[in-house]
């Protein structure tokens, strides 16, 4: 049976997004693999090129398609003419505050999907990120702005350059080997990039906080011990240990 092809794609309420500031991918992944079973949420491709920040926002997306010149034009086309006659314009214009540009190019590693004029203006309007499964130009600028970075590489071609085009904005698509709706909650650190569907936000959100807090007395008791037999995974004793800490603390 054919799935229904929904086309209203509704961003969550902040209170869904806020917690996932302090909530990092890895445990993140844990949930939506453990709790709400799905198995694909990590993006295989696309890493941190601006350690140390992290992008918490909605997706709001960018598709590259192979280019046919017949369609999309020749290789020698001036290059702003062809951007702003192209999906990509339509995206960084459309892109808004609180959202991470989300951008498939299908991994492609000549074609730069951005340069630093672009991201600027996006930086400027408060988008909380750039994930590209593919290459973005102009990085020596681009690590600089202050806008979160997760690419595939660099390259000095443009978005017209050689094999891919900007073909559409704003709908889903697969970045990394995960679909992406626009709406969908994205939270990238050095670890990588996670896709929380809203539905699932507060489920993971929920998963996400326990599971912190055990695995902040277990790392605790760990460098306080070394006794890994004990705490990782905690047998019985260190499971007693870690109720009465909860009480202790007021965690419970």
């Amino acid at each position: 049976m054919a799935l229904a092809k929904d086309r209203t794609f509704v961003r969550p309420p902040q209170s869904l997004i806020e917690p996932f500031g302090d909530i990092g991918t890895a445990t993140i992944s844990s949930a939506l693999r453990e709790v709400c079973g799905v198995r694909r949420a990590f993006m295989v491709g696309p890493v941190a090129w601006t350690p140390g920040s992290k992008a918490v926002g909605t997706a709001y997306t960018l598709q590259f398609l192979p280019k046919r010149e017949d369609i999309c034009g020749t290789e020698g086309e001036n290059e702003i003419q062809g951007e702003q006659t192209s999906a990509l314009n339509e995206a960084v214009i459309g892109v808004g505050e609180g959202e991470v540009l989300v951008v498939d190019c299908r991994g492609n590693m000549q074609t730069g999907c951005l340069g630093d004029m672009m991201m600027t203006g996006i930086h400027a309007k408060g988008v909380k990120g750039l994930v590209v499964d593919g290459c973005v130009r102009d990085t020596p600028h681009a690590k600089d702005l202050g806008l979160p970075l997760f690419l595939r590489g660099a390259t000095p071609h443009n978005a017209g350059h050689y094999e891919m085009y900007p073909w559409d904005s704003n709908v889903p698509i697969g970045c990394g080997g995960v679909l992406v709706m626009p709406g969908d909650i994205i939270v990238g650190d050095d670890d990588g990039v996670v896709v929380v569907p809203p539905k699932l936000a507060q489920a993971v959100i929920d998963y996400c906080h326990e599971r912190e807090t055990q695995e902040l007395f277990e790392r605790m008791k760990l460098a306080e011990t070394g006794q890994i037999e004990k705490y990782y995974p905690m047998n019985e004793q260190g499971q007693a240990e870690y109720e009465q800490w909860l009480k202790d603390t007021g965690r419970q």
